[in-house]
């Protein structure tokens, strides 16, 4: 995740929606049983920490795999691992 983003993940003060899901009663009791032990004022937080992870991990996970298949892409077409790594290597510190 670029650092742009995240920072502005960081931000308490994000725009915020409400949304109205139907969830089974014995996972909201086990959310409410679970959040004060992970730290948590109530389970709503903690289902927001759960979606945010889960969401991370995703968005990083296609990232990946879309970076992964452009440089297949590159390779197939002929250029080479070394320029491939230059370029990388330039993204990534910079």
């Amino acid at each position: 995740m670029k650092i742009e983003t995240l920072k502005k993940r960081l931000n308490s003060n994000r725009q915020k929606i409400d949304v109205t899901i139907s969830i089974p009663e014995d996972v909201i009791e086990d959310l409410k049983r679970i959040a004060p032990l992970l730290g948590f004022s109530d389970y709503k937080p903690l289902m927001r920490a759960y979606i945010g992870q889960g969401l991370r991990q995703d968005i990083e996970r296609l990232e990946s795999e879309t970076v992964t298949a452009f440089i297949n892409s590159l390779k197939r077409r002929g250029v080479s691992t070394e320029i491939i790594d230059q370029a990388l290597s330039e993204v990534i510190h910079n």
